[in-house]
C-alpha cells in the first residue's frame, strides 16, 4: 500500500481502528457487540439507523446490513418492521458465541459470568467423569495415571502444569464419549484460558493441591466408581475456582 493509500485508510477508519480492517462486516460486528454488551446501546433501545452506522464506521450500507444480520444470528438484536433494529435483553444473547462471551467476560467486574461458566463446566464434567468411570478402557485409565504422575513432577512449572491439567480433563471428557458436552466445555474454556481473572494464582502449593484432586478423580475412575468420580470432579472444580476467584482470605460459594 502506498503512503497516500495508507493515509486515506487511516482517515476513513473510525475511532479505535488503527487501520481499516480487511473484513469490514466482521470488524463492525465485533465493535457493535462490544457496544451492546457495555450498554452503549441498551437493551430495548434501537440501534442507530443505517446512515448513522455507515458514517460512524465509514462503510457502505451493504456492510452495515451484513453486520446487523450477524448480530441478529447472535441474538443481540431483532429487526422489527416499522420500529427498526432493537437491542434484545441479555437473556436472549447466544452466550456460547465467541464474541458475545468474550465481550461479556471483559465487561463483568463482578465475575458473575465466570461463576456461571464454572458452574456449567462443573455440571458437564461431573457427568462425564461419572460416565468415564463406567466405560473407560485400560488405555484411557493408563493415560490418566501417567498425567497425574507427570503433574506431580511439574508443580514448580505452572505453565507446563496447567497444560497437563487441561489434557487430564480433556482425557476424562474423551473417555466419556460425550462429544457434545466436551465441545461445550472446550468452547467455554477457550475464551478464558488467557485471562488472569480466570486463571488466578499459580504458586506451587496450589498446583500440589490441584493435583491431589486430579489423582482422586483418576483413582475413582480406575476403580469404576461412577458416583465417586462425579463427586470428586465436582469438588475439584469447585475448590479450584474458589481459590482462583477469591484468594485465600476471601472465600466464596458457588451454587450447587
Amino acid at each position: 500500500m502506498t503512503a497516500a493509500a495508507r493515509s486515506a485508510a487511516d482517515v476513513s477508519a473510525p475511532p479505535g481502528w488503527t487501520r481499516r480492517p480487511a473484513n469490514l462486516a466482521t470488524a463492525v460486528t465485533a465493535e457493535l457487540v462490544e457496544r451492546i454488551v457495555r450498554g452503549v446501546h441498551p437493551s430495548g433501545s434501537p440501534l442507530p439507523p443505517e446512515p448513522v452506522l455507515c458514517a460512524t464506521f465509514s462503510v457502505s450500507r451493504t456492510v452495515v446490513r451484513e453486520a446487523v444480520k450477524i448480530l441478529q444470528e447472535k441474538g443481540l438484536v431483532q429487526v422489527r418492521q416499522g420500529t427498526g433494529t432493537m437491542v434484545t435483553p441479555p437473556a436472549m444473547w447466544n452466550m456460547l458465541d465467541e464474541l458475545v462471551l468474550g465481550a461479556t467476560i471483559a465487561e463483568d467486574d463482578s465475575l458473575a459470568i465466570l461463576d456461571d461458566l464454572v458452574v456449567t463446566r462443573r455440571v458437564l464434567e461431573s457427568d462425564m467423569a461419572n460416565v468415564a468411570a463406567r466405560v473407560a478402557d485400560d488405555e484411557a485409565i493408563e493415560r490418566l495415571r501417567a498425567l497425574v504422575d507427570r503433574m506431580d513432577e511439574l508443580v514448580d512449572d505452572p505453565d507446563s502444569y496447567h497444560d497437563h491439567d487441561r489434557t487430564f480433563h480433556d482425557t476424562v471428557m474423551q473417555a466419556s464419549g460425550n462429544r457434545l458436552a466436551r465441545a461445550v466445555v472446550r468452547a467455554l474454556e477457550s475464551q478464558v484460558l488467557n485471562t488472569a481473572r480466570y486463571m488466578g494464582r499459580t504458586e506451587r502449593a496450589l498446583c500440589v493441591a490441584s493435583n491431589r484432586g486430579h489423582r482422586r478423580i483418576y483413582e475413582l475412575i480406575a476403580a469404576h466408581d461412577p458416583e465417586g468420580a462425579a463427586e470428586a470432579m465436582f469438588t475439584h472444580i469447585t475448590e479450584a475456582w474458589v481459590v482462583r476467584r477469591s484468594g485465600p482470605d476471601e472465600p466464596t460459594r458457588l451454587r450447587r
